[in-house]
C-alpha cells in the first residue's frame, strides 16, 4: 500500500508539530537506582574547560563513562537469559559467549524498533497511583485491555505500569528487596508470547514479581519471554508522563546501541502520539 507522505517542507513541519512525543526513560545519573547483579553507573569530567586552549579562547571539555549493558532504562537481548544451557531459539549458550562476548543473539543484532505499541496502565485501573508488590496476571492486562478499548498488537510493543516508576528518587524502596515489587507474573508473560509481541516494559528493575525478601534470585518471567518466545525486554521505563495523558496508543520507538555481543543496553524509547 502506497504512503502518502508530505509534499512540502511546511507540510512536514505541520506533521511533526501534530505529534506528541514522549520520552520514557529515566536519566542516567549517579546515585539513581542500580540492581546490584550488575555494575553501577560513574561519570566523571576528564577533562575541564580551562585545563587547556586550542587556540587563544577556545576549550574542550569531555568526560568519562562507565556503566553496565543493563543500567537505567534498558534493553535486554536475548542472549542475556539461557535455560538448561540454551538461549533462544536453542543456541548453545556456552558456545555463543566464547571469546568474551556473544556471537549471536547479542544487543547488537536487535534491529531499530518502530512498531505500534500500547500502554496497559493497571495502576490507573485500579484507581491507585502505585500498586502493591503484587504480581500482575494476564487475566489483569486483559481486563486493563478491555477497560482502555485496546487491543495488543502482534509484532508490537506492550508497555504495563504499575506505576513503580514514582519510586525512582528512593533507590532502596524502589528495588524493593525488603518489600517486594509489583510485575508481571508467569500468566502475563505466556499471554503475551501467544499474542507475538515484539519487546514488551515494566516500570521497574526487573520485568518481574519480586517476593519479599527474595529479589532478583528468583526470575521466572525473564526465560519465558526472551528463551521461549523471543521477547525483548526494557526495564526501567517510566511511564508516568505516558499515563498521566492517557494515551493509550502510539508509535513506539526504541534504539539500542550496536555494543557488539552484549546482553542488553540503555535506551531512550519514546512514544509517539498523534491526534
Amino acid at each position: 500500500m502506497a504512503v502518502a507522505y508530505p509534499s512540502s517542507s511546511a507540510e512536514w513541519a505541520r506533521f511533526a508539530s501534530a505529534a506528541r512525543v514522549f520520552d520514557l526513560e529515566h536519566p542516567l545519573e549517579v546515585g539513581m537506582p542500580v540492581t546490584p547483579a550488575h555494575p553501577g553507573y560513574r561519570m566523571a569530567l576528564v577533562r575541564r574547560h580551562g585545563d587547556m586552549f586550542r587556540d587563544e579562547a577556545t576549550s574542550a571539555a569531555n568526560e568519562l563513562i562507565v556503566l553496565g549493558g543493563h543500567t537505567g532504562t534498558h534493553l535486554d537481548a536475548l542472549a542475556h537469559i539461557s535455560l538448561h544451557g540454551k538461549l533462544h531459539g536453542g543456541v548453545d549458550a556456552h558456545e555463543a559467549q566464547v571469546g568474551g562476548r556473544f556471537k549471536t543473539l547479542g544487543i547488537d543484532t536487535v534491529v531499530p524498533m518502530l512498531c505500534p505499541g500500547v500502554l496497559l496502565d493497571v495502576a490507573g485501573h485500579r484507581g491507585v497511583e502505585t500498586l502493591p508488590p503484587v504480581p500482575i496476571t494476564a487475566d489483569d492486562l486483559r481486563a486493563v485491555a478491555a477497560a482502555e478499548g485496546v487491543a495488543v498488537p502482534q509484532k508490537g510493543a506492550v508497555l504495563v505500569r504499575s506505576g513503580w516508576a514514582r519510586l525512582w528518587g528512593n533507590p532502596e524502596a524502589y528495588l524493593g528487596r525488603a518489600s517486594g515489587v509489583p510485575g508481571p507474573d508467569v500468566s502475563a508473560a505466556e499471554w503475551l508470547g501467544e499474542l507475538g509481541v515484539k519487546v514488551t516494559a515494566h516500570d521497574s528493575m526487573a520485568y518481574e514479581h519480586m517476593v519479599p525478601g527474595i529479589g532478583p534470585a528468583h526470575e521466572p518471567v525473564h526465560p519465558i519471554l526472551l528463551v521461549k518466545h523471543g521477547i525483548h525486554i526494557v526495564e526501567n521505563i517510566n511511564l508516568e508522563e505516558l499515563a498521566a495523558a492517557r494515551v493509550y496508543q502510539f508509535l513506539f520507538v526504541c534504539l539500542p546501541l550496536k555494543l557488539v555481543g552484549a546482553t542488553g543496553s540503555p535506551v531512550r524509547p519514546i512514544a509517539v502520539a498523534f491526534p
